[in-house]
């Protein structure tokens, strides 16, 4: 490997959105994020629906009808 090439590769602070934080390695000095693994539905187990302008009802509405015979 040739010197004065890589960048550092130190010891960072992760912030999560949720408030969670946890340590890591990278070149980057600080790492933000939106989502991990105590606020995932993958990892928790809860499933959480963001519904934008009663999109999911509309949904509902529309499909759950039972054709007229």
């Amino acid at each position: 490997m040739k010197a004065k090439i890589h960048p550092a590769y130190n010891e960072v602070k992760v912030s999560c959105a949720c408030g969670n934080t946890f340590t890591t390695r990278s070149t980057k000095k600080e790492l933000k994020v939106e989502i991990c693994s105590n606020c995932h539905p993958f990892f928790t187990g809860k499933q959480k629906f963001l519904d934008t302008a009663g999109r999911i009802e509309k949904f509902k509405n529309k499909y759950d009808k039972k054709p007229k015979a």
